[in-house]
């Protein structure tokens, strides 16, 4: 593989990304999704990366990565931990509150069945995350795990960062709000990655594709991205799987 310059390393990486989208994804977003089909996919999401997600951060911070680097993830794991930055709680706290919002029983996420789509996702995850050098598994977590396929546009395109009236019209019209009849004051976790993702996305490309400069580094990260897109489609068709749905 040639060398690619840090713009052709994230275009590529854009590539991966404007793939990540589901087919079930608008029927867990619609006004007719049952709340079992909900219970489902949030006990999975919670199990397999928003519980853990600052131990997955702290095993690429603990890789030793440049300063720069260190001082970034040291930043995500402190809000990720303790919300800080933002609105003073928890990140996982925050989304069993809204869980807890709309009906689902706390005690329920505290020993999650994994589907079998799930493990396998999670597991490769920590193998990422722990054998890689933090350039392949900080790529893997902080670009693949937390993007979407609309970071092309937020990295090239950065919009101002919102202000709260802005925060609170996204509130109401999001589908658990809209839909589910859930209250914006158990919407804090909605609040807080509205908060922080001014700025973020362009952030960690930039870290990445400053220092993923060797072509066989290159290559290695663009190969993970691909498996983890194909574990995430694996993934997301367990779940629907298990809410009987199918592909149209």
């Amino acid at each position: 593989m040639r060398k690619l310059s840090p713009d052709q390393l994230r275009g590529r990486l854009f590539d991966v990304l404007r793939r990540k989208h589901h087919w079930a994804t608008p029927h867990f977003n619609g006004n007719k999704t049952p709340k079992q089909h909900l219970n489902i996919h949030y006990h999975q999401e919670y199990v397999v990366y928003i519980r853990d997600i600052a131990i997955l951060l702290a095993r690429i911070l603990g890789k030793n990565p440049p300063w720069e680097v260190r001082r970034k993830l040291a930043a995500m794991i402190y809000e990720e931990e303790t919300g800080c930055l933002t609105l003073g709680r928890p990140h996982r706290e925050l989304f069993l509150e809204m869980m807890m919002g709309l009906g689902f029983d706390r005690a329920g996420f505290r020993d999650v069945e994994l589907l079998s789509n799930s493990r396998a996702y999670r597991e490769w995850l920590d193998t990422i995350c722990q054998d890689e050098d933090w350039l392949v598994g900080g790529t893997v977590l902080t670009i693949f795990v937390g993007g979407t396929d609309r970071d092309p546009e937020d990295v090239l395109y950065p919009q101002p960062k919102k202000t709260s009236a802005e925060i609170e019209d996204t509130i109401t019209k999001h589908p658990l709000h809209q839909y589910h009849g859930l209250s914006s004051s158990c919407m804090d976790y909605i609040r807080v990655h509205e908060m922080a993702e001014f700025g973020c996305r362009r952030e960690v490309y930039e870290m990445i594709t400053r220092h993923a400069t060797e072509p066989d580094v290159q290559e290695r990260i663009l190969t993970r991205m691909d498996e983890a897109l194909r574990h995430w489609s694996r993934y997301q068709d367990g779940i629907a799987r298990a809410c009987g749905l199918r592909n149209p």
